[in-house]
């Protein structure tokens, strides 16, 4: 589907003005050359003091919104800005500091903080999971029964006083108290069963007294973001969320309320919110939350209240179309008693700035917006709505052109490739043998011990490493002398492998600076920034690529590094590829066809290279698809249109291998329960995922679901900088056999190592083989 460009109805050509407010809900984080993270780690690692990097964050903080500011934004966010994540933010404020991190948050709340997101030799860190359906990972609330909350505005006030003092019109942005509870799990010893949601009465007092001390600071709106009503709710959640807006927006002293959701349509909540004494609401409009249009019609809009509309895409990296979301402004304005113009939600899932793209072919780049040009669009839209379509009619031509010239380029569309994608029949999508036959003859071919040992697939990317493909991409070195330094690092892991005493090797990943983005670089159709890092989590950041046409491989991507390993060792070396969801969920994909048919492109693609590895002599394929539960939509009516194609996508990838050849497939942090059918359906013989923070619960969860497969659930936290001792990594490989019989259950990580340093890394590997070896001697013994 390509972009219809005809003569709509907007606001009128020469509109009066109306008081029309540009805002966002929130910005990139880590400026423009990352100097938080490196301020961050320069912490950790003692190189920067307390001082030194709180003023780095103040300093970041004020960049951001004078540029917001001299793009026309009129009312900028505070409280969005985070050294770690917004969610544990959001868990200090309310003083859920988990028991185990309460003397080091008491000792120093900076360390007590990063404790709680990273752990200690000595302490577990918060489990981690996806933020939705986004790239973005937050760390879990822990509660129980006995949780008491005690409110913390500190740092919320602190920032509003900062922006005010700019002379800002500044609005704090906090996470709503029914979205932090139904994200929130039972603390580790509490019964499974137990649901946050029932501590809201304790926790609304806590938000009162916040917002009554932003009130006191200054604030004259606060916005509390919901996003989690946009998924399935149960008549008694929805009940929490009416009650919750009923009494604080009783408040005697509370700021305006700015009721916030996004990702997705709000259905039967939106009359829940809509009701309640709030003084606005925020919406996304952009394509994926389309109904909530209609639906606000159908509640009877929100007279005189205030609807901040989300009409420019907060989450990828196309271009706005200026005269579709002008339609919909004029459509709301007969809905409400005042509209703003707004992202659809952070700006924090975008890069920062696509004017730093010197790379990007000229014309390509007109068709992107990164955040600040995403804050340019806003200022213009709210501009035309505000005084008509005439004063931005400049803009207006300008953006129809781009558009047009991205619909009908030939970087978009390749005959070749939809012919063969047009060809694709079902069976090209199945294994030749079921799996029952499939395992015997894997377990032939490869001769592994019991619970085999291995990793997950990258290895630590050294300082040397990435100075290699600096030198490389500057000309400091030539390719020859690349490959040189690549090839001793293979040397270097395989040999480590062997002595510690893995089953399964790797080749380490050295070459690699991005399990997507390395694919993608050799891919037809996409394209890769240098500049455009988004965060994942904490301090990790990912560039990830853009996917902007139809999608072939030309030549073989991972076949050299695979051989050169395999020639080093007698023991299997697996293969290693990025799945076909997870590159279209890890890349800002292309909004101009189906995503099952980008799909179904780029398993093509896979396919080619798959069967390239097994001529090749690789016996073991994994194809990772962490992205598959978290790419799932929101709302479970929509679960089975994307699970058949991600589904399919991944078998067309894998399908046309031998029966001997053993498929692995690899997922971390999130929640697997109500997919397991469609992990069977990848009809992958192997998967690993991660279960270490979760203590083991990914694997009772597929046990109860009957999974048959073969299973690694990971042993080895690789997020947390903690070392497992053996007795550890053997306690959780207890655990995991009381869900998956000994045949069936493989023993390595939760992840890849690549983050990892190399002194960790040597030390939790040998006590994983040591604790396989101790379980394995004795099933056999015993």
């Amino acid at each position: 589907m390509t972009p219809q460009h005809t003569t709509r109805s907007t606001t009128s050509a020469a509109a009066p003005d109306r008081a029309v407010r540009a805002t966002v809900h929130g910005y990139p984080r880590q400026g423009r050359n990352r100097e938080l993270k490196k301020a961050v780690e320069g912490y950790w690692k003692g190189r920067v003091d307390a001082d030194a990097l709180r003023e780095t964050a103040a300093t970041l903080r004020r960049t951001h919104w004078q540029q917001l500011a001299e793009a026309g934004i009129g009312e900028v966010p505070t409280g969005d800005f985070s050294y770690y994540d917004h969610v544990l933010d959001t868990s200090v404020m309310v003083g859920a500091v988990p028991p185990r991190h309460r003397a080091a948050f008491a000792a120093d709340a900076l360390d007590g903080y990063f404790a709680m997101a990273r752990g200690t030799q000595d302490v577990a860190p918060l489990e981690m999971t996806k933020w939705f359906d986004t790239n973005y990972h937050y760390l879990v609330p822990e509660l129980g029964p006995d949780t008491e909350f005690t409110a913390d505005s500190a740092r919320q006030v602190a920032e509003l006083g900062e922006a005010l003092a700019l002379g800002l019109n500044a609005r704090p942005v906090l996470v709503g108290p029914v979205t932090y509870l139904l994200l929130a799990k039972p603390a580790p010893g509490v019964p499974a069963d137990f649901q946050p949601i029932t501590l809201l009465d304790r926790l609304l007092p806590v938000y009162a007294e916040v917002l009554a001390d932003l009130r006191a600071a200054g604030a004259e709106w606060v916005q509390l973001d919901e996003p989690a009503l946009v998924q399935d709710r149960t008549p008694a959640e929805l009940g929490a969320a009416a009650r919750t807006y009923r009494e604080l927006g009783a408040l005697a002293e509370r700021p305006k309320l700015l009721v916030a959701s996004y990702f997705d349509r709000l259905g039967e909540a939106l009359a829940v919110l809509a009701k309640a004494p709030v003084d606005g609401l925020a919406l996304d409009f952009t394509d994926r939350a389309a109904g909530n249009l209609a639906d606000l019609a159908a509640v009877g809009g929100l007279p005189g209240k205030r609807l901040v509309a989300g009409v420019v895409n907060g989450r990828n990296v196309w271009i706005n179309d200026h005269e579709a979301s002008l339609a919909t402004l004029g459509t709301l304005l007969g809905l409400a008693g005042s509209v703003d113009v707004s992202s659809s939600c952070s700006l924090l899932h975008v890069p920062l700035d696509v004017t730093a793209e010197r790379d990007v072919d000229p014309q390509v780049r007109r068709w992107l917006a990164f955040a600040r040009q995403k804050t340019a669009e806003i200022t213009v839209l709210a501009r035309g709505l505000a005084q008509g379509t005439d004063s931005i009619a400049a803009e207006l031509a300008a953006n129809r052109a781009d558009l047009a010239s991205r619909a009908h380029s030939p970087i978009t569309h390749d005959p070749a490739v939809r012919a063969r994608t047009a060809a694709v029949t079902d069976a090209d999508g199945r294994r030749s043998q079921p799996y029952a036959r499939r395992a015997v003859a894997q377990r032939a071919h490869l001769g592994l011990p019991l619970l085999p040992t291995t990793t997950i697939g990258s290895f630590p990317q050294t300082a040397e490493l990435r100075t290699a493909r600096a030198d490389l991409r500057a000309g400091r070195l030539d390719e020859a002398g690349y490959e040189r330094r690549i090839e001793a690092e293979i040397r270097e892991v395989i040999a480590f492998q062997e002595k510690t005493g893995l089953d399964v090797l790797v080749h380490g990943e050295p070459e690699r600076n991005d399990m997507v983005q390395y694919f993608a670089e050799q891919l037809t159709g996409y394209l890769a920034t240098q500049h455009g890092w988004v965060q994942s989590y904490g301090t990790r950041y990912v560039r990830p690529p853009v996917l902007a046409g139809d999608i072939s491989r030309p030549d073989p991507m991972t076949v050299r590094w695979t051989t050169y390993a395999q020639a080093r060792t007698a023991k299997p070396v697996k293969g290693m590829l990025t799945g076909p969801v997870t590159m279209l969920a890890w890349s800002f994909v292309r909004d101009d066809q189906p995503l099952g048919d980008t799909a179904r492109q780029v398993a093509l693609a896979l396919r080619d290279e798959v069967n390239d590895l097994e001529a090749a002599g690789t016996s073991v394929i994994q194809v990772d698809e962490p992205a598959l539960r978290e790419t799932l939509p929101l709302r479970a009516a929509d679960h089975a249109d994307y699970l058949a194609w991600a589904t399919e996508s991944f078998r067309l990838t894998t399908g046309g291998v031998r029966p001997d050849t053993q498929i692995h497939t690899h997922m971390c942090y999130a929640e697997f329960g109500d997919i397991v059918a469609a992990i069977e359906d990848l009809d992958a013989d192997v998967i690993s995922l991660e279960a270490a923070r979760s203590h083991m619960r990914v694997a009772d969860e597929l046990a109860g679901a009957g999974y048959p497969r073969e299973v690694g659930p990971g042993v080895w936290d690789i997020h947390s900088p903690r070392v497992p001792c053996a007795d550890e990594a053997a306690t959780l490989l207890r655990k995991a056999l009381g869900a998956v019989p000994a045949e069936r259950l493989w023993v390595n990580p939760d992840c890849g190592l690549k983050t990892r340093g190399w002194t960790e890394t040597k030390a939790s590997l040998e006590h994983l083989v040591e604790a396989a070896h101790r379980m394995r001697a004795r099933l056999t013994t015993g």
